[in-house]
């Protein structure tokens, strides 16, 4: 047997819905052929596809490194480490206040990863919200929004932080000048 042929025997399997047994094959084609960058880059998706984060990252870092020209391995590769910082930063929500700091800066490597992952926007402007930073959480929310304009809860988070921010201004800056300056720059940006 070749790599090739465990690659359609890995096939095979996802068409039957049988993941174990194509990521065993796509082990195979591997195991024959571990210099070739796509079967690590098919067994990353289909570890990917199971749950199995931690081995799709380091069949994805492998693809990449044995071919490093290839945009779908780098993509790829990056999609997964966002992921994997998105799983870190939402762990840090359960904690206190304190640790959102640390969640904003893995939220902001995935995005400079994956600048598609509207889950990363979604929870980057959470946590600015949580920490009190309005302004900063409407600026991740508008880029949510760039990706998906109709999003719901995108939609519904830049009313309420716009409010809030608006309250905390004039909190702030009680004599409203400053507020109302900064509130008609705000409302020329959307």
């Amino acid at each position: 047997m070749d790599g090739e042929e465990a690659i359609r025997k890995a096939y095979e399997s996802i068409l039957k819905h049988d993941f174990e047994q194509a990521i065993a094959w796509f082990e195979r084609a591997i195991a024959l052929k571990p210099d070739r960058a796509e079967y690590h880059y098919k067994l990353s998706i289909t570890y990917a596809r199971s749950n199995k984060l931690e081995k799709a990252i380091v069949h994805a870092r492998e693809a990449v490194k044995l071919d490093p020209r290839d945009e779908h391995y780098t993509f790829h590769y990056n999609h997964l480490q966002a992921k994997a910082l998105l799983f870190q930063a939402e762990k840090l929500f359960e904690e206190t206040d304190e640790r959102l700091w640390l969640a904003v800066a893995f939220l902001k490597q995935a995005v400079e990863l994956d600048p598609l992952s509207l889950e990363a926007f979604l929870l980057l402007s959470i946590a600015y919200a949580r920490l009190q930073e309005f302004s900063l959480a409407i600026q991740a929310v508008k880029e949510l929004l760039k990706l998906d304009p109709q999003h719901a809860i995108g939609n519904r988070l830049i009313e309420e932080y716009q409010l809030k921010w608006r309250q905390y201004m004039q909190k702030a800056f009680p004599s409203g000048t400053l507020s109302e300056r900064v509130e008609i720059k705000d409302e020329s940006d959307h």
